[in-house]
C-alpha cells in the first residue's frame, strides 16, 4: 500500500512542476521582490498552516512578512496592512468566502493581492491583482478530498519563493545567523573555533627532536589523544596522537620509544584558523566518512594558537 501511496504523490508532485506556469511565478516573484512593506500570507484551514509556515520561512531568509489568519482581517488586524503592503492569499479551491469576503476592503486601501489557487477559473483568481495557479491532479486520499497534495504544492512554492527572494536581495550568511541567534542554526553560522578551542596552556607540547617514550606521560595525563609538535618560535610542526603511536608499534616494535618524534608524527596535518566557523571546522574533520580526524590544531599567522575537537563543536550543540 505504501509503495502505491508513494508512488502516487511522485506522480502529483511531477504533475505540478510540468504544469506550472514559471512565467507567471516570476511575476509573483517580481512583485513581492518589490514590495516595500510587508508580504502579508493568509489561508484557511490547511491552507492557513501552510501560510503560517511560508511567513516564518520568509522571515528567517529576510522578507518582511506577516501571517495573519484570515478570520482576523475582518475584526481588527486589516488595520495594520497599507497601500505599501503585498497580500498573498492561498486557497486550493480560490472560492473561500472569508478570503473573498477580504477583498473589496484590502482593494479600498489600495494593497496589491497575489493568489494561490489550484483552480484558475476560480473568483479569487479573477479578483486578484496577481495570481499562479498551483497544479494539482488530485489529492492523494482516496477520496479526492484530504488536502494532502494540493497542501505540499503550496508549501513547495512558499519554499521556492521565500529563497527566490532571499537569493535576489543577496541575504547574506551573516544576515542569516543574525535572525537565527539561538538553537543548532544560530550556532553554525555565528560560533567561531576560537569560542571552543583549548588554549595553548591546556596542550601537550613537544619538541621535534624529543623522544617518543619523553612525550608519553604528557600524552596520558592530559587526555587529549594527541601531543602536538612546535619549534621554539611556536611555529606548528606536526602532530603526534594515538593513532600515530600504535601504527608506529606495530611497524616498528618496542625500539620506536627511543625514535624522535620527527620520524613518526604526521608533519601534513589538517589544521583550522582561529577566525573560521566550529560549524566548517567539524565538516573538514568529517570530510571521509571512515577516516574522522577528531582533534585539529588551531593556526594563526603560522603559529600554534590552540586545538579544536570535534568533542567539544558537537557539545556546544553543531552537529
Amino acid at each position: 500500500m505504501l509503495e502505491k501511496l508513494f508512488q502516487h504523490q511522485k506522480q502529483s508532485l511531477a504533475y505540478f512542476y510540468e504544469k506550472l506556469d514559471l512565467h507567471q511565478a516570476e511575476k509573483i516573484v517580481d512583485l513581492c521582490l518589490n514590495t516595500q512593506g510587508f508580504i502579508v500570507i493568509t489561508g484557511v484551514g490547511k491552507s492557513g498552516i501552510i501560510a503560517e509556515k511560508i511567513a516564518m520561512t520568509l522571515i528567517s531568509t529576510g522578507t518582511k512578512a506577516l501571517y495573519i489568519p484570515a478570520m482576523n482581517f475582518l475584526h481588527g488586524d486589516i488595520g495594520i496592512l497599507s497601500q505599501h503592503d503585498c497580500l498573498v492569499m492561498l486557497s486550493k479551491s480560490g472560492e473561500t468566502e472569508e478570503l473573498l469576503n477580504l477583498i473589496p476592503f484590502i482593494q479600498k486601501r489600495k494593497i496589491k493581492t497575489i493568489a494561490l489557487v489550484s483552480n484558475s477559473q476560480s473568483k479569487l483568481a479573477k479578483l486578484s491583482d496577481l495570481s499562479l495557479t498551483l497544479p494539482v491532479d488530485k489529492e492523494l486520499c482516496p477520496f479526492d478530498l484530504a488536502p494532502t497534495i494540493s497542501a505540499e504544492v503550496q508549501l513547495l512554492f512558499g519554499d521556492v519563493l521565500s529563497i527566490a527572494l532571499m537569493q535576489k536581495r543577496g541575504f547574506s550568511l551573516k544576515e542569516y545567523g543574525a535572525n537565527h541567534p539561538s538553537g543548532a542554526i544560530g550556532k553554525k553560522v555565528t560560533l567561531q573555533v576560537k569560542q571552543l578551542m583549548l588554549p595553548l596552556e591546556e596542550l601537550s607540547l613537544s619538541f621535534s627532536n624529543q623522544k617518543v617514550k619523553d612525550v608519553l606521560p604528557e600524552l596520558s595525563q592530559k587526555k587529549l589523544g594527541c601531543v602536538l609538535i612546535i619549534n621554539r618560535q611556536q611555529q606548528f610542526q606536526g602532530i603526534f596522537t594515538d593513532g600515530d603511536l600504535r601504527r608506529a608499534l606495530e611497524q616498528r616494535g618496542p625500539d620506536v620509544m627511543d625514535t624522535s618524534l620527527e620520524a613518526v608524527m604526521t608533519k601534513e596535518a589538517i589544521t583550522t584558523q582561529s577566525e573560521e566557523l566550529a560549524w566548517d571546522a567539524l565538516k573538514r574533520m568529517q570530510k571521509k566518512p571512515h577516516q574522522w580526524i577528531m582533534a585539529l590544531p588551531v593556526i594563526q599567522e603560522s603559529r600554534l594558537v590552540g586545538l579544536i575537537r570535534m568533542h567539544d563543536i558537537i557539545h556546544a550543540g553543531i552537529s
